[in-house]
Formats: structure tokens, C-alpha cells, sequence
């Protein structure tokens, strides 16, 4: 795991809690039918709008192996 931060601000979603989204919601295919899981599960990206490229990218990096 990379170092934690807070992510979504409006939400308090840190990036510890998207991995952990991303472990519960097990067999995920693509980056945006991952998003949409962690979105579910975490509230993130759900207020302003502002981290939703970063969750992404977040994903994207864990999806690969980052």
C-alpha cells in the first residue's frame, strides 16, 4: 500500500479506504465499473466532484499493480 492521505475531502474517503473498497468489491473488470463500487461503498467523489480524477487514477494504479 502507498502512503495514505485523504483523497475525498467532502467525504473523508483516504486512499487506504478506496484500496479497501476495491479488496471488498473483489472481481472488477474495468476502471469505471470500479469507480462506481468504490463510489458505493466509500461516498467518495460523491460531494464536489473535485477528487473524481484522482479516485480514478487511484484505481487505475491498483488495478495495474502500482
Amino acid at each position: 500500500m502507498k502512503e495514505n492521505y485523504e483523497v475525498c475531502h467532502c467525504m473523508s474517503v483516504s486512499y487506504a479506504d478506496i484500496e479497501g473498497a476495491m479488496y471488498q468489491a473483489k472481481s472488477l473488470g474495468e476502471v469505471e465499473a470500479a469507480f462506481q463500487k468504490v463510489q458505493e461503498i466509500t461516498s467518495c467523489s460523491t460531494g464536489c466532484g473535485g477528487c473524481h480524477d484522482k479516485v480514478l487514477d487511484i484505481i487505475a494504479d491498483i488495478m495495474s499493480g502500482k
